[in-house]
């Protein structure tokens, strides 16, 4: 029974583990872009190694953001396949923090919506536009000196009670309904936190213990926070800052509903009329002074899967005021124009092109490719030879530096079903050969074609590609 129990114990921790490991993202070990002071690249910093070049030029465009001064400018980042476009992207996203909106699509999500190309591209830009409102509301703000709560003695009917407030000059003593002791009671509050009472909603808001409770060590916890007692008045105006997109503002006027779709996800078509009527008044509280647009980023990763319809759109779009900065990505090199039987670079139309500031990335070095490996394996917990890791970055030079990342997990979970406490050579080997990797699941379906349905390449074609030396396995040994 013990052993039993023991083994079901291991188990458990050994699932909870992995899945510890699947919520680890492909860019979440992405800090920044990594840029000192004078926005020069360090080589290893912030999860981002090497692609110095595309790494100063997105943060030059990162400022550009940050001032918010200049609307509609677009950015390409183009360079082969796992050359680090997308985490340039997500680092800029992390730097610019949370007030800053950055909303990101791949290009062919625009043909699986229920809406037109051009609807779901204009919500995707609105999305990328903050408004930050200002107001100002009373509130009343003081250290609790005593909540005192009357129940009923026959247990039904409202509850009543007292709560005295006091700042540095004055005392003062509040009674209490029935929806400010839920709202007491919910937040914990207790003698000596300080709060504040939005007079208009009624919410409450713990800021912390008191200073002069310091000692109090029962009603302390390894996250207490201690403020000062306020001073002045208890009763104060103050100015609230709330941050929206320009898509909510839409979503909440041109639904029954209200804000409530926001939450079911069906936000459908949007009216233009609606639309030109938010562009007015958010232009009229700008001018009163009561808020403030946010240029955001809208990013658009494979951009080569939008139409001419789309590129058309895009164009448009970027001249208008209320315009974000646009991000693009591409692996793509002189390919059709989709929609049309156009060749142009990158799959876009050179007017496009004109407008933007293209960011190329080039291959990985063998000594980049390994630190990227030793940071995914730091970010995803994985205790790894100094040997494995270079077979690791031999494997991610000769085939591809996705590829390799994708074993990391795998030869750990082989490493820890055999007891061992961090990955050999061995079980590098031992995935790699369970593994396929781009060019050795060619060859295989080259030699195997006939054994496959709808197989399209002749006989003459498999014969010639069986001298080629490129379909060759790679000798990891």
């Amino acid at each position: 029974m013990a052993a039993s129990a023991a083994a079901t114990a291991g188990s458990v921790q050994e699932a909870r583990e992995i899945t510890r490991v699947e919520r680890i993202g492909a860019h979440s070990h992405v800090r920044g872009l990594g840029l000192d002071d004078a926005l020069e690249a360090r080589q290893v910093s912030q999860g981002m190694v090497g692609q110095l070049n595309a790494r100063r030029a997105a943060g030059i465009i990162l400022e550009m953001i940050k001032e918010g001064k200049i609307a509609g400018r677009a950015a390409l980042i183009a360079g082969h396949p796992g050359t680090g476009k997308t985490a340039i992207a997500m680092g800029m996203a992390q730097a610019l923090g949370t007030d800053t909106p950055f909303t990101s699509i791949a290009g062919s999500e625009i043909f699986s919506l229920e809406m037109s190309k051009t609807e779901a591209l204009t919500q995707a830009f609105r999305r990328s536009i903050g408004v930050r409102i200002k107001e100002e509301t009373e509130i009343i703000e003081g250290e609790v000196v005593e909540i005192q709560i009357d129940r009923p003695a026959s247990g039904s009917g409202q509850k009543v009670g007292k709560l005295v407030l006091k700042t540095t000059e004055m005392e003062t003593v509040y009674d209490l309904g029935s929806k400010m002791i839920e709202s007491l009671t919910k937040e914990k509050v207790q003698a000596g936190d300080i709060i504040t009472i939005d007079k208009a909603t009624g919410k409450i808001t713990r800021l912390g213990r008191s200073f002069t409770r310091a000692r109090d060590y029962d009603a302390m916890g390894p996250q207490t926070k201690f403020v000062q007692c306020p001073e002045g008045e208890l009763q104060k105006r103050k100015e609230v800052v709330h941050t929206v997109t320009l898509h909510e503002v839409d979503v909440i006027n041109s639904r029954t509903q209200g804000f409530l779709a926001l939450f079911s996800g069906d936000t459908g078509e949007i009216k233009s009329e609606v639309r030109e009527q938010i562009n007015t008044k958010v232009a009229e509280w700008r001018e009163e002074g009561k808020a403030d647009i946010v240029p955001g980023v809208l990013f658009i990763d494979e951009v080569h899967m939008l139409d001419i319809e789309c590129f058309s759109f895009l164009n448009r779009a970027l001249e208008s005021d209320l315009a974000p900065i646009l991000i693009m990505a591409t692996n793509r090199g002189i390919t059709k124009i989709r929609g049309t039987n156009y060749s142009s670079p990158h799959g876009i139309p050179i007017d496009l092109l004109d407008r933007l500031l293209i960011i190329s990335t080039t291959p990985y070095e063998e000594d980049e490719i390994k630190q990227i490996l030793t940071i995914r394996c730091e970010e995803e917990d994985v205790e790894i030879s100094d040997d494995a890791l270079s077979v690791l970055t031999k494997i991610g030079q000769d085939t591809s530096l996705r590829y390799a990342i994708q074993l990391i997990t795998a030869a750990n979970l082989v490493s820890r079903k055999r007891k061992g406490t961090e990955v050999n050579v061995d079980d590098v080997k031992r995935v790699y050969g369970l593994f396929l990797d781009e060019s050795r699941t060619i060859s295989f379906l080259k030699e195997y074609q006939k054994s496959f349905m709808f197989n399209e390449i002749d006989d003459e074609a498999t014969a010639d590609s069986k001298q080629e030396p490129d379909g060759e396995a790679m000798d990891v040994s």
